[in-house]
């Protein structure tokens, strides 16, 4: 087993089954507690059920720091200390055994604890426990997956008579979501294209930018939970589009299983492309 933690400045603890970080114990894999929300109504016997929203995933370790004196041992120590301050925020760890990794973004819920005592402390060697909270308490899949699909294809040549359509069709592909719950996605749409939609077939959930993307620009979506987007890039510059957002859009997300997915666009180049982009989700590991 190896467990890698790195912190919001990049600084970076590996610990595993040897020095100088040997891992003694490791709580996370699940366990987690859930809130179950019913509803009562009058003169009804029990509840009628409504959600279970999961809370925040508690994570444990213990490891002992190995040195070769007690310079390199102190060193060491606050090299611990740094990695897990607290106040650096979410950092990002990830846990390999038998060779499949998982990773989730915790945050130390204290500064790492040095025991006292024969048993947990040497000239050359320190007991550390490290107490983490993950507020998003999924495990993901640290290989995303990702989809192309077509960003326009015309429907009409000319000449054409009236009536005739203006909304072009992009093309649909089918997007399967292997984890435990629903997945929020990435969307990269690159230009020119002119009103943007993505739609989820499956749960009905469509997604609309009322704006045109140039040539040379990108239009990058993100519908994942306290870091919900809409940017276009261009070169080196970032745009908010957020306000471009059609009111009645859906942050979508890619149900359990397979979901259709399709893009269509008021106009457009059957040269750009449309990229979707998901990490699978699990409730343990």
């Amino acid at each position: 087993m190896e467990i890698s933690f790195t912190n919001a400045r990049g600084q970076e603890a590996v610990i595993t089954s040897r020095a100088p970080f040997l891992l003694e114990s490791f709580d996370g894999y699940g366990d987690v507690g859930a809130d179950t929300q019913t509803q009562n109504s009058p003169y009804q016997d029990g509840a009628m059920y409504i959600d279970s929203i999961l809370e925040e995933r508690p994570i444990n370790m213990t490891f002992v720091i190995l040195a070769d004196d007690s310079r390199e041992l102190m060193a060491k120590k606050r090299f611990i200390s740094s990695v897990f301050n607290p106040k650096f925020g979410l950092g990002l760890l990830k846990h390999e055994r038998v060779g499949i990794i998982h990773e989730i973004s915790p945050v130390a819920e204290s500064v790492p604890q040095f025991p006292s005592g024969s048993q947990n402390r040497g000239p050359t060697y320190q007991r550390v426990t490290v107490d983490l909270i993950a507020p998003n308490p999924y495990w993901r899949d640290p290989n995303q997956t990702s989809k192309p699909l077509q960003a326009y294809v015309g429907n009409f040549t000319l000449p054409f008579t009236l009536p005739f359509e203006l909304g072009m069709s992009g093309s649909r592909t089918l997007l399967y979501n292997v984890g435990d719950v629903p997945a929020p996605v990435r969307i990269d749409i690159q230009g020119p294209v002119t009103n943007p939609q993505i739609i989820n077939r499956t749960t009905s959930e469509w997604l609309r930018v009322n704006r045109s993307v140039a040539a040379g620009e990108i239009l990058h979506i993100d519908t994942t939970e306290g870091q919900k987007r809409a940017e276009i890039y261009r070169g080196n510059q970032v745009y908010s589009v957020f306000g471009d957002l059609d009111h009645d859009s859906d942050w979508i997300q890619l149900a359990l299983g397979e979901n259709e997915i399709e893009h269509i666009a008021d106009a457009g180049d059957r040269t750009s492309l449309v990229a979707v982009t998901w990490n699978s989700m699990y409730v343990g590991i």
